[in-house]
């Protein structure tokens, strides 16, 4: 089946007129939407979006892409669920008069075409189309001129947490919970209910609402708590041995295959012979990589910083400074550090042809690789330099580092050979014998004062001398609009995630970011 174009009237109605009156007042993006609809959506970016069939083809009663993904647009900019979003397309006549539809009295799809849009969608990764799609409108100056659009920008990139969608759960819940989801799925494959199924396979546990209200017991006294961990681990062993004898031929098979999977790798991250011979206990210390959420098996224990811990996501955007329009975005679990996030971003705007000639990062960044090729492709680099500390002794300021020498000289005159990347030791007879030893190193005697050289110390210096200046200062500030993007997108996403998956809310995620590209555009044009 052919793939029908979406081709909305240029010209308006009087009834769109009065619309677009109000809609100028409040939801200004509306009015947007509707006044540059065919030039957001052009020809080219509409075959692009056909491309998706090509492979599946159509099927019956397909959409028009670009009117899918317009709907989507709109969803996001309100917030609401798919079935809300497919009501409004019948009651809503801001949502008819964008979609081209005034006077429908049937939606312009159903609630399942949508979901399996969306789905298509992100599987051609046509979500990152439309951000760049967005990004390159809102870097126009007043318009839609593509040719004023600069070639070298100054982009700046943060990252924020995302809160999952997920349960977070203790080692005993998320077990638990785990055991019930290979139950229940059993339980529907035998055609048995899901009582008898936890009384035939030996784990009566599940019986009761709450795993902790079965096994009963004193949760401060770490011996009742070892008791009722290795009962649970022994009703799981039941499970799986009951799985085994009678369910055999679908254990490697979806669904069963997937729900046990997820129990499987709960109870090896969390739970450990105990070495005394009484069973199975936790684990002393946290596996690495540890799932947390029995629904989401992305999300993440991390931090944002030491007091602040996330349950889920950290968000990371890539910023135009001049135009404030976001050109990249990327998600990645919450336990990953900011800086493998950089590879990605850089990649994606690389895509567009974008060249850059200056990169302002958040400390956390500066431990890529990515940091330095751009600076050995002549991009100057700005961050906040990381203050040198030790305590009441010397920190590694006081030292006379000498980059083009490559030696580095203590405060009281001795000097050494470094190499970047490592740790330079001085000399043990020279500190045991200096006077300012006792202001210097707190090493026992025999030992010399070390100083770490880092990777990138050419550049830590000149961050570190940028610091000290008022105008250095001023630059490092020059930052800012990525904190303001990254707040607005928070007030668009809100602090919780709203799907369960790192690729879906990559997806919602740069939704967002082209909502606020449209806004930088509707802006820029009024």
């Amino acid at each position: 089946m052919t793939i029908p174009r979406w081709n909305p009237r240029s010209e308006t109605s009087l009834q769109e007129e009065l619309l677009l009156k109000r809609c100028r007042k409040k939801r200004k993006l509306f009015a947007f939407l509707r006044e540059n609809r065919t030039r957001l959506f052009d020809d080219a970016f509409q075959e692009e979006l056909e491309e998706m069939y090509r492979d599946t083809g159509a099927g019956k009663d397909v959409v028009p892409p670009a009117m899918m993904a317009m709907a989507l647009v709109m969803q996001g900019y309100l917030g609401l669920s798919d079935a809300d979003t497919v009501e409004m397309t019948v009651v809503d006549l801001r949502w008819q008069m964008i979609l081209d539809r005034l006077g429908a009295t049937t939606p312009a799809f159903s609630q399942g075409a949508l979901f399996e849009f969306r789905e298509r969608l992100i599987a051609h990764d046509m979500d990152r189309r439309l951000l760049e799609r967005t990004a390159e409108l809102a870097r126009t100056s007043k318009g839609f001129d593509a040719k004023r659009i600069p070639k070298t920008l100054r982009i700046a990139v943060d990252s924020s947490p995302l809160e999952g969608a997920g349960r977070v759960e203790d080692t005993i819940n998320l077990i638990g919970h785990a055991a019930r989801k290979v139950v229940e799925c059993a339980a529907e494959l035998v055609e048995s209910s899901y009582e008898d199924l936890c009384r035939r396979a030996g784990i009566p546990l599940l019986l009761q609402t709450s795993i902790k209200k079965a096994l009963d017991r004193d949760w401060s006294d770490s011996e009742q708590k070892a008791e009722a961990v290795d009962i649970l681990a022994r009703q799981v062993l039941n499970l799986e041995r009951w799985l085994t004898n009678h369910l055999a031929q679908n254990i490697d098979r979806p669904p069963l295959k997937d729900v046990l999977k997820v129990l499987r790798q709960l109870m090896e991250q969390d739970l450990e012979p105990d070495p005394g011979g009484g069973g199975m206990r936790i684990i002393d210390g946290v596996a690495k990589d540890r799932r947390i959420s029995v629904e989401d098996g992305d999300m993440r224990h991390g931090r944002k910083s030491k007091s602040k811990r996330i349950d889920g996501y950290k968000r990371h955007v890539a910023t135009d400074l001049g135009s404030k329009a976001i050109l990249a975005c990327v998600v990645t679990p919450a336990n990953q550090p900011e800086h493998e996030a950089l590879p990605e971003l850089k990649a994606d705007i690389d895509a567009q042809c974008i060249r850059f000639a200056e990169a302002h990062f958040d400390r956390g960044y500066m431990g890529s690789p990515t940091v330095n090729e751009l600076a050995s492709e002549g991009v100057e680099i700005f961050c906040k330099p990381w203050k040198a500390r030790n305590g009441d002794l010397f920190p590694k300021d006081d030292f006379e580092l000498d980059l083009r020498a490559k030696t580095i000289t203590c405060p009281a005159g001795e000097t050494e050979p470094i190499e970047f990347g490592k740790t330079v030791q001085f000399d043990a007879d020279a500190c045991d014998s200096c006077s300012l030893r006792a202001q210097c190193t707190s090493a026992a005697e025999g030992n010399g004062r070390s100083v770490s050289i880092l990777e990138d110390e050419r550049l830590q210096k000149r961050l570190r001398t940028m610091s000290e200046t008022k105008a250095g200062r001023q630059r490092f500030r020059e930052r800012v609009p990525v904190e303001h993007s990254l707040a607005h997108i928070g007030q668009r996403q809100g602090r919780r995630a709203r799907y369960r998956g790192t690729r879906k809310n990559l997806y919602d995620l740069r939704r967002a970011a082209s909502i606020q590209n449209l806004e930088i555009v509707q802006r820029n044009a009024a």
